[in-house]
């Protein structure tokens, strides 16, 4: 199996079901709350897993009963914890909004997340990684000393760039696969979306910009994947009736990032993972909602 390593966050998710998602101001009764594994980091590590690869997380949880609880659902899927530290203090967990149309409002709270070094990062995994994966839920000085690294040995890194923030000029070139959604788009190009036409427009200027590969999710609209020797391929969402779209996208990404690492032709391995964020959006919570490899295989079966 392909070792892939997730570098990012570990939360608790607290989901609370209401009719409609509150105005400012406005208090309103849920239906339900649950508690679900989660964390941008830790979702994509599991979705990766149950699509096959062999999958490393590195993290860090608090000393409390939220952290311990994270590492054994992740332990159930098979991904590796021995460099999940703990760190004295809180987790870092997750107020989650859904109504009854699957949309979402989330609030975070970084905990532990918000303590992790590039200190964290062992040395040996430079030795072991096909592929690591990013995001923006850990402090951005651990992303910006991973990409540099991995750049230097020629390790291929997916840099999800959610939450939305900005990202400087002098890393653009250092990131090899670019992942983002409409909105984290809009953030990094400066561009106004509204569609797949400006999409692309935006994506070639990250391009000229030192981007080797951008990735865009547009929900039911698709994914383009855009790569600096011009190749581009627009694949279609596969249309399901949503019930939570919380880890859509790191089902997305950790779906793709097995395939892809694992030798799969781009075009064959962005299908699949539409598959898989299709099959995740008609369940409810993150790590819960993930599809194993056979469930998105036969899905995508005509």
């Amino acid at each position: 199996m392909t070792n892939v390593f997730s570098i990012g966050s570990l939360n608790m998710d607290i989901v609370y079901q209401v009719s409609d998602l509150p105005k400012p101001g406005e208090t309103v009764q849920s239906l339900s709350c649950k508690l679900f594994p989660g964390g941008k980091g830790a979702n994509q590590a599991v979705a990766a897993s149950r699509s096959g690869a062999s999958v490393w997380m590195i993290g860090a949880v608090g000393d409390d009963s939220y952290g311990e609880a994270l590492r054994r659902a992740l332990q159930a899927d098979g991904v590796r914890t021995e460099t999940v530290h703990s760190i004295e203090g809180d987790t870092g967990t997750a107020c989650i909004t859904v109504d009854a149309f699957a949309e979402n409002h989330i609030v975070l709270a970084a905990g532990a997340n918000g303590r992790l070094t590039s200190s964290d990062i062992p040395e040996w995994i430079w030795g072991e990684a096909a592929l690591i994966m990013l995001q923006n839920e850990i402090p951005w000085q651990v992303n910006r000393h991973v990409l540099a690294a991995a750049r230097e040995r020629g390790i291929l890194v997916i840099m999800n760039a959610a939450p939305a923030m900005h990202i400087e000029e002098d890393v653009l070139p250092l990131i090899p696969i670019l992942a983002v959604n409409e909105t984290e788009l809009e953030m990094i190009s400066g561009q106004r979306i509204s569609g797949r036409i400006d999409a692309q427009t935006a994506a070639e200027s990250l391009i000229r910009r030192g981007v080797s590969t951008v990735l865009v999710t547009l929900g039911s609209e698709g994914s383009l994947w855009l790569k600096s020797d011009g190749e581009c391929l627009w694949t279609p969402a596969f249309l399901v009736d949503p019930v939570d779209t919380t880890a859509a996208g790191d089902t997305f990404i950790g779906a793709f990032a097995a395939e892809y690492a694992s030798g799969v032709p781009a075009q064959q391995a962005l299908r699949y993972a539409s598959a898989a964020a299709a099959l995740a959006v008609t369940r409810e919570g993150a790590q819960s909602s993930v599809p194993g490899r056979e469930e998105v295989l036969h899905f995508m079966q005509p």
